[in-house]
Parts: structure tokens; sequence; C-alpha cells
């Protein structure tokens, strides 16, 4: 069984660069407006180590951008990039599964409205590219143009 550093996986792949738990609530709390490592701390609770190991990963591959503070040289601010805004609809399928299973007798936390309408968002659903909604049973999975020759050869008893 190879190592999945060895697997072209973009699941695996975008797991590398998040990590794990931290890192998405870090990215959360930017989503809500932090952006000092005092504000996620204090809203994270994750500890102070792992949370200046896990920014700075974030900063490497690119989700974060670290800015000194104009008023103090020593305080930074982190701010999401392109790549991790479009984080965000990650964060809204995760929290909508929470919602729905691990919350689901008592209700959700939080309700998430469109600023300008106050409509609350609808459920994210997986859509075909003409619109028509689908689930994982509707679903054949295959190559792509960047598939290694395992995952080709993986996927290829699936389609004969």
């Amino acid at each position: 069984m190879p190592a999945m550093d060895d697997v072209r996986c973009s699941i695996a792949g975008a797991l590398g660069e998040i990590g794990e738990r931290w890192s998405l609530l870090i990215i959360r709390e930017a989503v809500m407006g932090s952006s000092r490592f005092d504000e996620f701390h204090q809203r994270t609770g994750v500890a102070r180590n792992i949370l200046n190991a896990r920014l700075q990963t974030l900063v490497d591959h690119g989700i974060f951008v670290r800015q000194v503070s104009s008023g103090n040289a020593r305080i930074f601010h982190y701010t999401l990039t392109e790549k991790g805004l479009e984080l965000w609809p990650v964060l809204v399928a995760l929290m909508q599964w929470g919602d729905r299973w691990v919350h689901g007798k008592i209700g959700a936390p939080i309700i998430l409205r469109h600023r300008s309408t106050g409509e609350q968002l609808a459920p994210l659903v997986l859509t075909t590219q003409t619109g028509k909604a689908i689930d994982a049973s509707e679903i054949d999975i295959t190559p792509g143009p960047g598939a290694t020759r395992r995952v080709r050869e993986r996927l290829t008893p699936l389609h004969q």
C-alpha cells in the first residue's frame, strides 16, 4: 500500500495544506473577523504553540498572508488570501453536516444569512454543470488529466 504522499489525491493534498481541526477553526475565525494571534487563541482555545505552528503552515501554503501591524511591529495580522477564502464552501458544508448530524435534535448553533436580504443559506447541494442536483450514488469516478498511472489502474476496473 503506497503512502498517501505517493498518491495524487486532491483530498489528501488539501488536507496536507490545511492540516487538521485547528486549522479549519482558525480559518473559521478569520471568516468571522479575527485577524490577530490573540484573537485566534481566545476564540479557538488552541494552545499557543499549536496555533503558532498552524498559522505558519497556513501562511507557508498561501492560505493566509501575515502582515505587521502599522501600530506595533510585534503584532501581526493574518488575512485570508483568495486561496483561503475559497475554503468557505468547505466550512459551510462541514457546518451544515454538523447541524444535521451532530446538533440535529437541538438545532444549529448559528445561522448563516445573506447580508443584504437576510435570507438563510440553502443547504449546499452537488449539481451537474447543467444544474441538476445529484447525490453520491449518481456519481462516476473517472481518471482526470492529472491522474497518475496508479490512479488510472485503480479506476479502470470500475469502468469495464
